[in-house]
């Protein structure tokens, strides 16, 4: 072919139907349906996306132009670039500052870090610590209850530096999210938001660049909630503080430009994208109905890597997850963003893991290069249409919150509490089934590893009552801030946060805790016949045992009876597992487990589902079948109860 045929060659339009052919062909049988993924979200996701998926004019948007699903500036990242804020853990504020100092010399550019009361044991040395930096950086601190005596130790802070004019990023709270996790608000709802209220007055007179109003979603994604139940939350939050600046008499132009929201980013990388760019649209149009012009109707967006889907073992796949999470969060137009450690599921933090937690960031803006480009996400039919799914899906869920008297009723009642728990059942579930994999725990766990139980940490919260002028005066007086908080009563349930690996890593601990006191679990495996008719299925029980910290021990190949009675008797251990093709289980059928039982006192199971004579293996004494179809936690959880009884017996 010449090149002057080749510049004339044209190729033919391509059509939806003739993917369909093709798709049909390579499945050899099965249907199309197949290729069909169901999510938590119930919104089905489809193998193929064009542009006839999307309504039209809705792909016509440019970034920095409502509905802001592109991200609210004209050049993105190119015109400023998201903050990395890394929240820092410390022993004290000696320890703070030192890692804040080390933090930001290696490429940190806000100041965040975890706000506790620990905080305000020295007051005079927190205002030097904000000092230190207040000109420099943005600050990016979610400060819960103790909003007011962190926001007085800035105050503090200023007036020794004799300027606050350059005071940015967020010091804020969501008194919504707080109540969710305590049970309710620390007093009277009404005179709760008169006060608050009063102070965020008090901090804009002194900061009016400051944002002290955050709208936290969480407390409900790490309760297992999915992104739209995320969506409409945060949503209806924003509604409710809103609402209540309003109606303590803020012009809507001010109270808008206080809100931040944060949203914690999990393992499903589109939907993580497709969520923020969602939220963005769904502000945008609250914004639009109370009236606000197209310039206050943008998002700030604060993230935070999931805590949710981290885990205590194999703990460096923690790195991976935060990477997945992290470049989802920069490809839906955060503004800040925390990435944990590989360690945080543990409880634990080290200089090397908050190096690679924020080295993370600095290898997607300079190596990734994502911060050169506006709206990375920007083209793709699937994000976009994705993207419309989900604020369609949020904006009813929005609708029933509103209905039922907003996000604050929902809870007080129950309701979200349970629409949640829904959710995270079905997460479960698939986990527990192991339809969803979690590395190097339900799957392909590493029974070397040393790990150690973390310590129960005590998850009840404090509240610091006063104005912003009262904390500044003890403060300068030196009297201690401490003395003011109160406990907090629940006035309904609260919601419990958990990691989507915690059943699992509680059966690895059971069986840690047999080995402590001399009883290795291990469970014997009976492979029948040849290795090449029983290493399948010897292969995937010991991987399904591994994962509730159980060893497995292999016979040699098992041909007959006796056989099988020796190894029982050679090994320590009380239940087996027989491992064969179905070839073997016919010809040994449950004549074999019968014998054994006949013979000795041990538990049996069955790899797989036989074709045939099922209920002759029950009646021949099989405890349960495993197979891949199986509920594996309740499998290994009654595995190891069997071990544990007979060691309590034996004790």
């Amino acid at each position: 072919m010449t090149i002057e045929s080749m510049k004339a060659a044209s190729f033919n339009d391509a059509l939806f139907e003739d993917w369909q052919k093709k798709a049909a062909a390579s499945l050899k049988g099965r249907p199309i349906e197949s290729l069909y993924t169901h999510t938590y979200e119930d919104i089905t996701l489809k193998p193929l996306y064009t542009k006839d998926d999307l309504p039209d004019g809705s792909a016509e948007a440019l970034p920095g132009t409502p509905d802001y699903r592109r991200g609210i500036d004209p050049l993105g990242y190119q015109s400023e670039s998201w903050n990395i804020a890394n929240r820092l853990f410390y022993k004290d504020l000696q320890d703070l500052k030192a890692k804040m100092d080390s933090a930001l010399s290696k490429g940190q550019t806000a100041i965040s870090f975890v706000v506790k009361s620990d905080l305000f044991r020295d007051q005079q040395a927190l205002a030097e610590l904000f000092a230190s930096y207040r000109n420099d950086y943005p600050l990016s601190l979610n400060a819960g209850w103790l909003q007011t005596p962190l926001l007085a130790a800035l105050s503090m802070a200023c007036k020794q530096a004799g300027d606050s004019s350059n005071v940015a990023g967020f010091v804020a709270a969501d008194p919504v999210a707080e109540a969710s996790l305590n049970g309710g608000l620390p007093k009277e709802e009404k005179a709760f938001f008169a006060d608050w209220a009063k102070v965020l007055e008090e901090a804009d007179q002194q900061w009016p660049q400051l944002k002290t109003v955050l709208a936290n979603t969480v407390p409900y994604h790490d309760c297992g909630a999915n992104a739209v139940q995320e969506l409409a939350a945060g949503i209806s939050t924003g509604v409710y503080l809103l609402q209540q600046l309003l109606d303590q008499g803020w012009e809507l132009k001010k109270a808008l430009s206080k809100f931040v929201f944060h949203f914690a980013i999990g393992s499903n990388f589109f939907m993580e994208t497709a969520k923020l760019r969602a939220a963005r649209i769904l502000w945008s149009k609250i914004a639009e109905a109370y009236g606000a012009e197209s310039g206050d109707q943008k998002m700030v967006l604060s993230a935070e890597t999931s805590r949710y889907t981290k885990t205590i073992f194999d703990p460096y796949v923690n790195m991976l997850r935060t990477g997945n999470e992290a470049f989802a969060a920069v490809l839906g137009g955060v503004q800040y963003l925390h990435t944990g450690s590989f360690e945080e599921a543990a409880g634990t933090v080290s200089a090397f893991s908050e190096r690679v937690a924020r080295n993370t960031q600095l290898v997607l803006k300079s190596e990734a290069h994502l911060e050169k480009v506006a709206d990375p996400a920007g083209g793709s039919w699937y994000i976009e249409s994705l993207t419309n799914e989900l604020a369609e899906k949020a904006w009813e869920l929005f609708l029933e919150l509103d209905d039922r008297g907003g996000i604050y009723e929902a809870l007080k009642s129950g309701w979200l509490q349970e629409q949640i728990a829904k959710t995270a059942d079905a997460r479960e579930q698939d986990i527990f089934k192991r339809k969803k994999s979690i590395i190097g725990t339900n799957v392909y766990a590493n029974l070397s590893e040393a790990v150690s139980q973390p310590e129960v940490q005590d998850r009840k919260s404090q509240y610091f009552g006063g104005t912003l002028v009262e904390s500044v005066r003890m403060i300068e007086s030196e009297d201690s801030l401490l003395k003011r908080f109160e406990d907090i009563e629940q006035s309904f349930a609260p919601l419990e946060s958990k990691r989507l690996s915690q059943p699992f890593e509680q059966l690895r601990f059971r069986a840690i805790g047999l080995e402590k006191i001399g009883k290795r679990p291990v469970v014997g495996l009976i492979c029948l016949d040849q290795l090449k008719n029983h290493k399948p299925r010897a292969d995937f029980i010991s991987g399904l045992l591994s994962a509730g910290g159980i060893h497995t021990l292999r016979s040699d190949e098992i041909h007959n009876v006796q056989q099988a009675l020796d190894f029982i008797n050679e090994s320590n251990a009380e239940q087996f597992v027989i491992c064969g093709d179905q070839t073997s289980y016919n010809s040994f059928g449950p004549e074999l487990a019968l014998e054994i039982k006949k013979e000795s006192d041990v538990k049996l199971y069955l790899a797989g589902i036989p074709e045939e004579k099922e209920s002759e293996w029950n009646t021949a004494g099989i405890q349960d079948f495993l197979h891949v179809r199986s509920n594996a936690y309740q499998s290994l959880s009654s595995i190891l109860q069997e071990m544990e009884v007979g060691t309590n017996a034996k004790a």
